[in-house]
């Protein structure tokens, strides 16, 4: 085994070089379950950008209407996205757990959801003709939960703040733009304990502000509005969408200052145009909903027996909130809002891969660029934020540009061409930035140094 010592940001790193068990684990293009050769049709049916390029880049692929499976490059985009997720909510204390899909509809009958859910509710029965449903949300179950400490929840432990990012379920009569509206999800939801309403707003508005944080880290231009209470209830509502053509819901903003309201929820003022708070204008559009944020007060707690200890021992009912994120939502949104016609452009902080390198074609001293390759992903894999971010394009038999072309679709943010430059008395690199169209001949000291300050999850 041999060692080699890069000194970066002032700190000697070591890494290890000629490993054959190094290079089982690099990353190689030709290994990745996908096929680049698809290309969309001139005539095809999706009307939807990110829904095509999801699909021609093996991101998601049809399963059954509105199921998808969600293809490896896709499942390490979702996987940054939900550590994202994670950090952010744990700036605030919230725990997470893991509830079951099937829920009773005994629960859903004692808050009268099993009705007024309607057809989007999956209901079966087991083989004891116990009825069931496949919970699209879970106010119930988690109030059922809580209910179930009795005597041993005091005020002391309060706010309670549990959350589960899983699978939901939504019976669609038309699903339609792939994880835009399917009938299976990955959903963030996050409940809320608290012993006075005062302090459930509290909660409220810290949980309201992880929301923001989230969109601001993954770069997305988000708009805050009034929203529905709908049939989750509650006295306080606001949704969080991304501003796009074929989004389904209708919003007006403020020219002005931050106000905006979701038209479902009436208002004299915006039915005129004029912003309640300051007296401007408002634009409307549409949009696209990625999160949701309830002031449930103590509509599921009262029912479900929900009650803490006060001071004096006496058991009083919790105040409640519920707040919600389309995960696989976002994650197709995000794309929707940031590509190109042609070109995937992920958040760039959850793109599957940061950096693609590609030798040269097969030919002429092919296995010294291959050799160069694997040197330079080793040296940027030593450097802690990069590590599992670098993937090899090694079909050499395709043209550098066929293989450019193919990572510009894909959305890495940054390609390294190991091109003739690179065996030069001085070698040099091509470095691209993809998503800024620049390109800069470096020395691969230059590459890594440039390389380490991207943010990753």
């Amino acid at each position: 085994m041999l060692f080699r010592s890069i000194i970066l940001q002032g700190r000697q790193w070591f890494l290890l070089t000629d490993s054959p068990r190094r290079y089982r684990h690099r990353k190689y293009v030709s290994q990745l379950f996908q096929n680049l050769q698809k290309i969309p049709p001139q005539d095809s049916q999706l009307h939807c950008k990110s829904h095509k390029l999801m699909i021609y880049n093996d991101i998601i692929q049809n399963c059954h209407p509105g199921g998808f499976h969600l293809l490896p490059l896709g499942q390490r985009v979702l996987e940054k996205l939900i550590k994202v997720i994670d950090k952010e909510l744990d700036t605030i204390g919230a725990q997470k757990i893991c509830m079951p899909t099937l829920a009773l509809a005994s629960l859903w009958k004692k808050t009268d959801r099993w009705d007024s859910a309607g057809a989007e509710l999956f209901r079966l029965k087991d083989r004891h003709k116990q009825d069931y449903c496949l919970g699209p949300t879970h106010e119930e179950l988690v109030t059922d939960l809580i209910s179930k400490m009795g005597n041993n929840l005091s005020y002391k432990k309060l706010p309670v703040r549990l959350y589960q990012i899983s699978r939901k379920f939504r019976d669609e009569m038309h699903p339609r733009h792939g994880l835009l509206r399917s009938r299976e999800f990955e959903m963030k939801d996050l409940y809320t304990f608290d012993t006075t309403e005062v302090n459930a707003k509290k909660t409220y508005e810290e949980v309201c502000q992880v929301y923001e944080n989230i969109f601001n880290r993954l770069g997305l231009q988000f708009k805050k509005v009034i929203g529905a209470t709908g049939n989750i209830g509650g006295k306080l509502s606001h949704e969080f969408l991304l501003q796009s053509d074929i989004g389904e819901d209708t919003i007006k903003v403020c020219t002005s200052c931050q106000y905006g309201r979701n038209i479902e929820v009436e208002d004299p003022s915006v039915r005129e145009n004029k912003c309640p708070s300051c007296g401007s204008g408002l634009d409307k559009m549409s949009a696209i909903e990625v999160g949701h944020s309830f002031l449930l007060g103590t509509k599921y707690s009262e029912i479900l027996g929900s009650t803490y200890k006060d001071k004096n021992a006496k058991n009083i009912v919790t105040q409640m909130g519920c707040y919600g994120l389309g995960v696989t939502r976002i994650l197709q949104a995000g794309i929707e809002v940031l590509s190109e016609d042609e070109a995937i452009r992920w958040p760039k902080i959850i793109s599957p891969y940061q950096i693609c390198i590609i030798p040269q074609m097969k030919g002429y001293m092919e296995d010294k660029f291959m050799e160069l390759s694997n040197k330079l992903y080793d040296e940027i894999v030593a450097v802690p934020n990069l590590r599992g971010e670098v993937v090899i394009d090694d079909r050499t038999k395709f043209t550098v540009g066929n293989r450019l072309s193919q990572a510009n679709r894909l959305g890495y943010p940054y390609v390294v061409v190991i091109g003739k430059s690179a065996i030069d008395e001085e070698p040099k690199y091509e470095l691209q930035d993809i998503y800024n169209k620049t390109t800069d001949f470096l020395s691969s000291s230059q590459i890594i140094s440039k390389l380490s300050q991207i943010k990753t999850t």
